[in-house]
């Protein structure tokens, strides 16, 4: 639910535009206009406006709907704006950039009864702490210190007075990784723990997981390509083409399996000119990023295809 108090906010209680998609859509629809009537470049210029990729997978939707097959290209590119980096600069890193990301479910099925007597329960609550806190292992002993992975629990659901102890607790969260090996690290760990638990309080726990984006891998032949069309953007100073690569996770990891290509991000602002991060009820797309990123858009072209007769 928006919380921003300017003239253009949501007009739509629990809906808001907490990402800056309308941005990118907007810089991407911005290149498409100018490359149409001005033709800078020979050969033929896919602009994918892709629905649905916060949770839902867009991307993969219109792989399997036949995007390269009915719109052939040899590489393909995304880009994201980054709230906390100035407007005018750019950010990417060659290879590994942003995490694989998965969803678990896990419910305790205990026996509930009256809080003043814990002993005729099998207390459910006080399971899934115990499921919570070694849950946190897995990163921490199971996983390669050096290698970036993390495991968040981010709801659990259980109960509904002061004096009833629930039958049930429920725990989601998810977890992301790069090693394309930690898939089955993570679900082989979450299953033996709450197995493990499980047994020893003698209850049922049913754990269920869920693929969601892959690793997404910059090309680093393409990449060099994006890095010089930042670098005539902003010029060299302007451009962070080694940055640490992102827990946070993107759809357009499908496109890259399939075609090499490149993902970067483009500064938002700082402090309270688009400082504010995504996915905060007070975010607001800078709107001075916008000829920044359609410009991008241009050079990226111009970098990667012959020109043309107006170059």
């Amino acid at each position: 639910n928006e919380m921003n108090d300017f003239e253009h906010k949501s007009k739509h209680h629990g809906k808001m535009h907490g990402c800056g998609h309308d941005g990118h859509s907007t810089m991407l629809l911005a290149a498409a206009h100018y490359i149409s009537l001005n033709k800078p470049v020979k050969g033929t210029v896919h602009f994918i406006f892709q629905p649905a990729e916060e949770n839902e997978g867009g991307a993969l939707t219109m792989i399997e709907d036949g995007l390269f097959d009915r719109f052939p290209m040899e590489a393909v590119f995304g880009m994201h704006n980054m709230p906390g980096l100035p407007v005018g600069k750019f950010a990417v890193n060659s290879g590994p950039f942003m995490a694989a990301y998965e969803t678990f479910d896990i419910t305790v099925r205990g026996v509930g009864g009256h809080s003043a007597l814990p002993h005729t329960t099998k207390d459910p609550v006080v399971i899934a702490a115990n499921v919570i806190t070694a849950l946190q292992t897995i990163v921490s002993r199971n996983a390669a210190p050096s290698s970036a992975a993390v495991l968040s629990v981010t709801k659990v659901h259980g109960g509904a007075a002061y004096n009833v102890i629930p039958d049930t607790v429920e725990i989601n969260g998810s977890i992301r990784y790069f090693e394309p090996s930690y898939h089955n690290l993570f679900e082989t760990r979450i299953k033996e723990i709450c197995e493990g638990i499980a047994l020893s309080h003698q209850v049922e726990i049913d754990v269920s997981l869920k693929q969601g984006y892959p690793a997404l891998i910059n090309d680093v032949e393409q990449t060099k390509h994006a890095v010089s069309a930042m670098k005539r953007v902003a010029g060299d100073n302007n451009v962070i083409a080694d940055a640490e690569p992102i827990l946070g996770s993107e759809d357009f990891a499908f496109m890259l399996e399939e075609k090499a290509g490149c993902y970067i991000l483009t500064g938002n602002g700082v402090d309270s000119e688009g400082g504010c991060m995504i996915h905060n009820p007070n975010y607001d797309f800078n709107d001075n990023v916008t000829p920044v990123g359609a410009t991008y858009w241009v050079r990226l072209c111009e970098a990667t295809m012959p020109s043309g007769h107006n170059s």
